[in-house]
């Protein structure tokens, strides 16, 4: 069912959308009209910017499934990624004390967790960077070919974008405000799943900080921008753009976050919005 409505008349000058349950279809697809609308904005001038939990090696099939290869605001903020050029444009990182002390706290408070890291080198696939490495009690949310596992204290013996600690059978919410109670404003704390996952970044650093960032270089101000999410991760970009819009199945959290709700990704919501203002041709 198609929910969007005419909140907002003028043309955005930047759209950035999340990806997983959002630009894609559960099948991780990009479907053919959102496809179009896409295609149709890039060619009007308008910047369409990718703004995802994902790192950049994990952006190619999405570029494959749009034509086109977008700027990216990946690992929740930390990276900025030119995926024409394959370049890292610019990284935010936990420090090694930190990382430290984010893994002793969690551990305390959330028994039974396992620990892993996101690192960053200079484009997505950085060879002489082990960019993903996991203690031996982490147990992937989902499936990781690129994982390198290794001893619990070389998981935090290296800066890294991202920290993620998972606690099979817990609700990512609640680790979320456990941890959170305790780290204060130290570090940053959100999740994109409900299946006991949450991600660390250093403070400050969220997608609303990235794209903040992209918004500047290109020239547009945040409130000629438009974005488009559905998880907790999501909320900080929704509520910083001229027009934030939640997916109709999106978390309670993003739901109250948004200025619309459109469809879901399987209806594909993104391209109800987007439609307003690139309608397909006859």
């Amino acid at each position: 069912m198609e929910r969007v409505s005419a909140t907002r008349q003028t043309r955005p000058e930047l759209v950035a959308s999340d990806v997983d349950g959002t630009l894609i279809d559960p099948y991780e697809r990009v479907s053919a009209r959102t496809r179009a609308v896409v295609g149709a904005l890039v060619a009007d001038g308008v910047p369409f910017v990718l703004a995802t939990g994902r790192p950049p090696r994990w952006i190619a099939p999405v570029v494959a499934g749009l034509g086109f290869a977008p700027l990216c605001v990946c690992g929740n903020g930390a990276v900025l990624y030119d995926a024409g050029t394959d370049q890292i444009l610019g990284a935010s990182v936990l420090d090694v004390e930190t990382l430290a002390w984010v893994a002793d706290l969690a551990e305390k408070v959330l028994p039974g967790c396992g620990l892993a890291a996101e690192r960053i080198g200079a484009s997505a696939h950085d060879a002489a960077t082990p960019q993903f490495v996991s203690s031996p009690q982490y147990e992937h949310a989902w499936l990781n070919p690129d994982d390198t596992a290794v001893a619990r204290d070389e998981v935090i013996d290296t800066p890294a974008i991202k920290m993620l600690i998972r606690l099979p059978g817990a609700r990512s919410g609640d680790m979320a405000a456990t941890l959170t109670a305790h780290t204060g404003d130290r570090v940053d704390i959100t999740y994109s799943t409900e299946h006991g996952l949450i991600e660390i970044s250093a403070p400050g650093v969220t997608k609303a900080s990235g794209l903040r960032i992209l918004g500047e270089r290109l020239g547009v101000d945040r409130a000629d921008m438009v974005a488009f999410g559905d998880m907790p991760n999501d909320i900080p970009m929704l509520r910083m753009v001229g027009l934030g819009v939640a997916m109709g199945h999106a978390h309670p959290e993003a739901l109250a976050a948004a200025d619309e709700i459109t469809g879901t990704n399987s209806e594909d919501g993104v391209a109800q919005v987007l439609e307003r203002w690139w309608p397909p041709a006859e």
